[in-house]
């Protein structure tokens, strides 16, 4: 199950980014489930992490790789199948070993090898398996490669998910292009996410990692499927420099401001993207909190809405239980929230004021405004001039079913 339109559309290469995608049988036979990333000698990466305590061994190495060689790695590393975390030290000499194997088959040193894991938690990682499949990988390796990894990255999801734009800024065209997966255990905070995103504009590093953690604080860090944060979860940026251009040194420059609109463009739409693919989602839910105090309250709400089951067995059934959302609100932790000042809506149906049920709502309008696949919850809190918007999903029998069988 999924939600609106499946075409991933066309990815548009990066010049100074080639990606290979292989099988190397690690969890399925046949399956193509190994990508390599080759960047370009000169291109400047950032990246933003899981803030999970029990972060996974490739996690832990990329951070210390990405470190050691000042943002500018030449490979990154993608295995399906298995998230090598909660493995231990055994499970960071494996991912130190993949990048090891990498580094001798690119002939580069190890130190600028990424490596990225996604899948089982608990399971030793199977290097002999990945040891076999890098030299097709390295064979395979092509600027047309996005559409390939995209597919090779999946686990639970159900399509791929890629975003693409040509821009002009600054007498210049450019290009950036971006894959992520993801279909649960999501909820970004930097989510099982991976993101990879490539641009050929030329960017200093510390401007690189600012736009980037911006854009992926109102983007990834706005979507929840489950409320569980990832082990692995990972968001990288890449500028390769191929386009000419003198390094971009300013956010605030009219370069910058246009690298920025494009950047959140394509993460907004590959974070809506895992939300609209979210394990057994027949809903894409926007939760609009505007009127609040401050935006962190907006989204302490927003989230409160996403994250309880009641409410979403509620969409899933189609049913206005609006009183599930005002519970919801209620217990969002909101110092001296006057209720009787609070409305809901479903879509543009208004069903609470005044701390009960508005007066001109009716069950058939709520009924009405449940069924379409995609809604919008919005409540107006009526104490401040701040806003936040998250989306999600419902809970679906197949979201118990595919989490209940996803080790068999």
């Amino acid at each position: 199950m999924a939600v609106g339109d499946d075409s991933l559309g066309v990815l548009h290469p990066v010049p100074g980014v080639r990606l290979a995608t292989v099988s190397a049988g690690i969890k399925k036979p046949g399956r193509k489930d190994l990508v390599l990333m080759e960047l370009a000698e000169g291109a400047t990466t950032a990246a933003v992490f899981t803030r999970n305590a029990f972060c996974a061994a490739p996690v832990t190495v990329a951070r210390e790789h990405l470190r050691s060689s000042a943002g500018r790695p030449r490979y990154l590393l993608v295995n399906t199948g298995n998230a090598n975390a909660g493995t231990g030290t055994a499970g960071i000499e494996a991912a130190r070993a993949c990048t090891r194997m990498v580094a001798s088959a690119g002939e580069v040193s190890a130190e600028v090898v990424l490596p990225f894991s996604t899948g089982v938690i608990g399971e030793p990682l199977p290097t002999r398996l990945i040891e076999a499949a890098i030299p097709a990988a390295f064979a395979a390796l092509s600027a047309e490669g996005w559409a390939d990894a995209a597919l090779g990255i999946m686990t639970t999801d159900t399509r791929p998910k890629g975003c693409s734009l040509r821009f002009q800024a600054g007498g210049g065209e450019f290009v950036i292009t971006g894959i992520a997966k993801g279909a649960g255990m999501i909820r970004p905070n930097m989510a099982t996410m991976l993101a990879y995103i490539a641009t050929d504009m030329a960017v200093d590093g510390d401007v690189l990692q600012a736009m980037l953690a911006a854009a992926v604080e109102t983007t990834f860090n706005r979507i929840t499927i489950d409320g569980d944060t990832s082990t692995n979860d990972a968001c990288v940026l890449v500028a390769t420099a191929a386009a000419g251009n003198a390094p971009l040194a300013r956010r605030d420059s009219a370069l910058g401001r246009a690298l920025e609109a494009a950047l959140e463009q394509v993460c907004l739409a590959l974070a809506q993207g895992l939300v609209r693919d979210g394990e057994g989602a027949s809903k894409f839910v926007t939760v609009q909190v505007n009127g609040g105090r401050q935006e962190q309250e907006c989204l302490d709400v927003a989230f409160t809405i996403a994250h309880s089951p009641l409410v979403k067995t509620a969409l899933f059934a189609s049913d206005p239980n609006w009183g599930r959302l005002l519970a919801a609100i209620g217990r969002a932790g909101l110092a001296d929230l006057d209720v009787d000042r609070v409305g809901v809506y479903l879509n543009e149906v208004l069903i609470a004021s005044n701390g009960c049920r508005a007066a001109s709502y009716t069950e058939e309008q709520g009924v009405a405004a449940m069924a379409p696949a995609e809604i919008t919850i919005r409540i107006e809190l009526d104490r401040g001039a701040s806003s936040a918007t998250v989306w999600t999903t419902d809970f679906s029998y197949d979201y118990v079913r595919i989490n209940a069988e996803y080790r068999t």
